[in-house]
């Protein structure tokens, strides 16, 4: 067979769109773009106001402690910063991720800390670690969008289980792993956003949190801790990590991107002795080594500046905007309920069942308000009737625009279906499938 005839066959399952459509391994059909991602292009113009990404507010960060950070490190350290480093990442950083740490409650070592570029990163080289197709993760219903794209691109599956105000629901977590165990699933593993959780807001008590390691322990199940927004507490501090009473069953993700800065793309994983062996060769294979620039910049800032003090600056930045959002929603949206988050990022909205979410949005974009539609965060075609809602980017003043806005497509949506519909809406449920909250009207 000629070469002409043999790469002519191979491109047989194709397509007019892409040739290769066939050549494609299997795991990529679990491939998809976010919908927070899709949003970017629409929600980047000056004219729309974005209450979808979860950006942070890098304008509260003196752009002086970063610039002066860089020229160090350019200035005593350049040769090594722009030089390939080790796969477990600079031993220096290592440490200080130590005192970061122990602000809720966790004792390790430098050893036990693996680098990466992002702790989503980190989920992913878990993810290639410890799933095969057809195995079962576990996570919070509705969670994280991309942790279910990563986990669905190694061929696993992922089935939510119930959460309320106080995070997931030990019982709903047992009876889920029985049903699993009963259709003979592999249990893999419990994937957590235990403090002000993403997309909900919501944080995990800590009698929770004990009692869920515990059903783990007792089932066998790896607990991933996934704390990007532990530090940022408005007032209350989140209860310690999970993994500060559970190190053997816990593997624990952290970032500098909600405290620092995501531009630098550096968190980090802390596990047990062997795991953590696996994912530093995982690493290596990934990407040789994690920026050696980035980590320095980062440890310069760490060691000369008051980090701490720059975190409870982010804290009331972040505070300021939650109260702007939950004071719009009582003005513009008394009706609906949602969550009142003590951290973080994200208010979750419940809209009423009538309403979708998805469908709904290009309205919003007309209107120049984006969202993120509740079904990004589910697995299973939930949230149809949730909207997450981030309050990190806009200024207050932009937030109490896009919520008087988002009133105007809810009530415009709300027209419709009186219009068309043989009778009136049905009245408002409580978020029996996701979170729920006291009626938001009420002092």
């Amino acid at each position: 067979m000629s070469a002409v005839s043999s790469h002519t066959s191979t491109q047989s399952s194709g397509n007019n769109l892409d040739p290769w459509y066939g050549n494609y391994a299997a795991r990529t059909a679990g491939l998809a773009a976010s919908e927070v991602r899709a949003l970017f292009a629409v929600a980047s113009r000056p004219e729309v106001v974005s209450l979808a990404g979860g950006m942070p507010a890098v304008s509260a960060l003196p752009q002086e402690l970063v610039t002066e950070s860089f020229n160090r490190v350019m200035a005593e350290r350049g040769s090594v910063a722009l030089q390939y480093g080790s796969g477990q990442g600079v031993p220096r950083l290592r440490e200080q991720i130590l005192d970061v740490m122990s602000m809720e409650g966790i004792r390790a070592s430098a050893d036990d800390v693996v680098i990466t570029t992002g702790s989503q990163h980190a989920l992913e080289l878990v993810s290639k670690l410890f799933l095969d197709p057809g195995d079962a993760v576990l996570a919070e219903g509705p969670t994280y969008l991309t942790a279910i794209v990563i986990f669905k691109s190694f061929q696993a599956d992922v089935f939510h289980v119930k959460s309320d105000d106080d995070g997931m629901i030990p019982e709903s977590l047992r009876e889920e792993i029985a049903r699993l165990k009963g259709l003979g699933k592999r249990l893999k593993l419990l994937y957590m956003i235990p403090s002000f959780q993403n997309p909900g807001g919501v944080t995990l008590t800590w009698e929770r949190r004990l009692e869920i390691l515990e059903i783990a322990r007792e089932n066998g199940i790896l607990v991933l801790e996934d704390n990007p927004y532990g530090l940022l507490h408005f007032d209350t501090p989140a209860p310690p990590a999970m993994r500060s009473v559970e190190e053997d069953g816990v593997i624990y993700l952290g970032t500098f991107s909600k405290t620092f800065a995501p531009g630098f793309r550096v968190g980090w994983a802390v596990a047990p002795h062997a795991i953590r062996e696996k994912l530093i060769l995982a690493n290596e294979a990934a990407i040789l080594s994690p920026s050696s620039f980035s980590q320095l910049v980062i440890s310069e800032y760490l060691e000369t500046v008051d980090w701490r003090a720059q975190v409870d600056r982010f804290r009331g930045v972040y505070r300021e905007r939650k109260e702007a959002m939950i004071s719009a929603l009582q003005e513009y949206l008394p009706e609906l309920r949602w969550t009142d988050p003590q951290g973080g990022f994200y208010v979750w909205l419940t809209l009423p069942p009538y309403l979708d979410s998805k469908k709904m949005l290009p309205r919003a974009v007309k209107e120049l308000v984006a969202y993120t539609p509740g079904t990004a965060f589910f697995a299973d075609g939930g949230g149809h009737d949730n909207i997450r809602l981030s309050f990190c980017y806009p200024t207050p003043e932009m937030i109490r625009v896009g919520v008087r806005r988002l009133q105007t497509v809810i009530s415009g949506e709300t027209d419709l279906v009186r219009t068309f519909s043989s009778g009136a809406p049905a009245p408002l449920r409580s978020a029996s499938t996701s979170f729920s909250a006291p009626p938001p009207n009420l002092d």
